[in-house]
Formats: structure tokens, sequence, C-alpha cells
């Protein structure tokens, strides 16, 4: 693949982190469930759309853990309006391991986000009106620990190589770029997210979450929305759903070196890898970060 597109290509293999499946979500459970851990909780509340990656992972380790792991869900979230656009089916997939996991989904009509907040926050309150300690975890375990996971993966990928011109990777609910932008702050290298959201103002939810990384470690970067770089050209149809230029990234790199991607976040960053590469923006000695999400391949439409 190198070769072939003209830049020095690595990538990151999150989705072979192992546990349960893989994927980049491990690194956010190790300080998440620590803490739920340390805390004493008989619960984890937690919210996402049905084929959720993280709410799989989660539940693995809540079981590991001998904790409960509860999680309100939709079919496929929106922000405004339902997005229209292929999307992965109800079944099998990350649905049917959150079952072998134990995992209690409660599945909801699709609605908006902030629905499915409050559905989430209704059930951790209930939970502790029943005499439950509760341990919140927000949407894919984007809070500063989750956030603090990547801050330790840059430091990583420092130590395992020498530095790279780009970083690029599927960009969502945050944690995963704030830890990288912030763990990288100050070096050459440049941290691009494709954004698998439709929501231009997700760069201000990342630095209010680089704020409160600041507090919880006792520094102060100083990131602000303008610090993160985001492409928004290869969302789609809308969160959650694929088309057939995601399909043929995948296909592309299938095929050129046997790895293969999902049709929501690392399909659709590669899919934005490869344009930029092609327009020239992209060049030079460049990482993707594979996020993991291969589950969701055995639920397409």
């Amino acid at each position: 693949m190198s070769a072939d597109l003209g830049v020095d290509l690595w990538i990151k293999r999150d989705d072979l982190t192992g546990f349960a499946l893989g994927g980049n979500k491990g690194r956010k459970l190790e300080y998440l469930l620590g803490e739920a851990i340390e805390q004493g909780a008989d619960v984890v509340v937690t919210c996402g759309a049905l084929q959720s990656n993280f709410i799989r992972q989660l539940g693995a380790a809540c079981a590991v853990a001998g904790i409960r792991c509860l999680a309100a869900v939709m079919a496929l979230p929106y922000e405004d309006s339902p997005a229209i656009g292929t999307r992965l089916t109800e079944r099998g997939g990350n649905v049917w391991i959150d079952e072998l996991a134990g995992v209690d989904l409660r599945i909801m009509p699709d609605g908006t986000w902030e629905t499915l907040y409050a559905a989430a926050e209704e059930l951790a309150l209930a939970e502790e009106v029943s005499g439950k300690q509760v341990y919140r975890v927000p949407i894919g375990g984007s809070s500063p620990r989750g956030a603090y996971g990547f801050v330790k993966a840059a430091e990583e990928i420092a130590e395992q190589a020498d530095p790279f011109d780009w970083i690029v990777f599927a960009s969502s609910s945050g944690s995963t770029h704030t830890g990288l932008q912030y763990g990288l702050k100050g070096t050459e290298t440049k941290i691009l997210g494709i954004a698998c959201d439709p929501e231009p103002e997700i760069a201000d939810d990342f630095a209010i979450l680089a704020e409160h990384l600041d507090a919880l470690l006792g520094t102060s970067k100083g990131l602000t929305a303008k610090d993160f770089q985001l492409d928004f050209r290869f969302v789609g149809d809308g969160y959650g759903t694929y088309g057939p230029s995601t399909i043929a990234a995948i296909k592309r790199l299938v095929r050129s070196e046997g790895v293969f991607l999902d049709p929501i976040y690392s399909g659709k960053a590669f899919e934005g890898l490869l344009a930029l590469v092609a327009e020239g923006t992209v060049r030079g000695r460049v990482l993707f970060w594979h996020t993991g999400g291969i589950p969701a391949l055995f639920a397409m439409s």
C-alpha cells in the first residue's frame, strides 16, 4: 500500500488489542473500570448505538470485574433528524457479543442523542434509588479518564517508532482525538481526525474534554477547538451509516494488506486517508490508527 500511495504508510493495530475482540476502547477501559472498582460500583450505566463497539468491550470488562453493565441504546441515534442511508442490522455483530457478555441492553426507539442521554440518566437514578452504587460512563467512554488512555497511547507510539508526519484516524465522541492531540502537542506530528459524526461543533466538546484532562493531570496544555483538525467530508449520509465509497476503501486495504476495517469508523477514516493522500494534503511518513470495530462487519445489511 505504501508503494501504491507514494507515502510511508504504517498502521497502529488497535484492532489487535485482544480483549473482547479488540479495539481502541480497551485503552479507555483500563482507567474507567479501575475507577469503577475503586468506588465499589455494583452497576455501570452507559448509552450508545445498538451496535456500539464501546458497549461490547465495556460489557465484557464489567463481566470480568463482576459488575453489572446496563446500557440504554437506540439502533441509530441522531442529532437533529434521522440519518438516511445504509445502516447496520439490529442483530448479529456487537449485539450478539453483548448478549454473550451479559450486558443488560435497554433498547429504545430511535431519537436524538439528548433523549438517549436522558434515558441513561433515568436508568442510573433508578438503580441508585434501589440502593445500588452506580458508576456512570459517558458515550464512547469519552471522559477525562478515557482520554487519558490515549494520552498514554501517544506516549506508546513515541516509544515504538520514529516521529510521523501525520496520524490519521476515525474521530467521533472525542476521547481518542483529545488524548492523541493532548499527548502529542508541541511535536511536529499533525493529528487529523476523519469525522464520523456530522456535527461541526464537536471540536468545542473536545476542547472541554481537554480542559477536564488538564484538571485531572494537574497540567495546563490549554487546548482550544482550533487545535483539533477534523475533516467532515467522509461522514456520508450520517452517523452510523455507510456507502459504496467506504466499502471500496475497505476492499482496497483488504486486497492489498489483508487488513479489515469496519464500515462505521475505521473504513470512513481510511476512505478519508486515501482521498487526502491523492489530493496531496497528507504525505511523508503516515500512521493510520486502526481503532477496531471489526464485529460490525457481521452486522452489515
